[in-house]
């Protein structure tokens, strides 16, 4: 039977993984319970663990631009112990990442081997846990790269836009951002299914598919939560500045997935009706 770990078990997608690993042998650690900075006690915790999830991250982006020091220790070192302790212990480890390794300036999906080109302080650790955790373990690592991520724990823009819904007449959003909305949901088990089909390591890009800009996402939201979809405005990201750059163009290619045999995640707007549906995201 295989034993899971999922490190950062307090968040979106730890909370979900929990969820979708419940019945198997998977322990869950938050942010409180390990300190991934910490190499001994990281090497401790994955001992006896055949797959370790890392759902942990520094991800407050504008704040790291001003504290990347403290971004790094998390989002790089903190993956680079984890490979460390995978190898050690013969173990696997899903190390997730982010759109935010890229610049943001492509037409047309970006592959998994694209060259990473981070332009944010966020994108560079996050880069560098890439890179730190396939050097320490290259042949037990997974790196799994999502983005727009959405979900029932935690804050995020679905949740948000629901909440504005009831609080303001209009709701203004950028329509020149384009990626892919996923729901945490569903890349859990994505997750969960590269583990039970032996996926081979490497990168993958854990996405649903399809594209949307934050504009249509947000209509979207409102559509599906009950509430009038014209009363979400277009704008332009030049009237929203803030700290850190955000990609222009963040939708992910999925060739790696099916190069293992394994289908990549179903399309955005199935996604987010289903976390309506099952009460992920509360309808009005």
């Amino acid at each position: 039977m295989t034993r899971y770990l999922v490190v950062g078990a307090g968040g979106m997608l730890g909370s979900d993984l929990m969820a979708v690993l419940s019945g198997r042998n998977a322990t869950g650690l938050t942010r409180a319970q390990l300190d991934v900075t910490d190499p001994a006690a990281t090497l401790a915790a994955v001992e006896g663990h055949d797959a370790v999830i890392n759902a942990s991250a520094y991800t407050r982006v504008d704040d790291a631009e001003s504290d990347e020091a403290a971004a790094y220790a998390v989002n790089a070192l903190g993956a680079q112990n984890l490979a460390l302790a995978t190898a050690a212990h013969g173990a696997t480890l899903v190390q997730v990442s982010t759109d935010y390794v890229f610049d943001g300036s492509a037409t047309e999906p970006y592959p998994e081997d694209e060259p990473r080109n981070p332009k944010s302080a966020y994108g560079r650790t996050k880069a560098e846990g890439e890179r730190l955790a396939l050097e320490a373990d290259p042949a037990g690592t997974r790196i799994v790269r999502t983005a727009w991520l959405y979900g029932q724990h935690g804050g995020n823009f679905a949740k948000t836009m629901l909440r504005l819904a009831a609080e303001r007449d209009t709701v203004d959003v950028v329509v020149d951002q384009v990626g892919q909305p996923t729901w945490s949901r569903d890349l859990a088990q994505q997750i969960v299914g590269m583990l039970d089909a032996d996926a081979p390591a490497g990168i993958y890009h854990g996405t649903n598919s399809g594209q949307a800009s934050w504009f249509e996402f947000a209509r979207a939201v409102f559509e599906l939560g009950g509430h009038d979809p014209e009363r979400v405005h277009p704008t332009e990201s030049a009237l929203f500045v803030r700290p850190a750059p955000r990609p222009s163009y963040s939708v992910l290619g999925h060739d790696a997935w099916r190069a293992a045999g394994i289908e990549p995640q179903r399309g955005w707007r199935d996604a987010l009706a289903d976390a309506f549906s099952t009460g992920a995201l509360p309808a009005s």
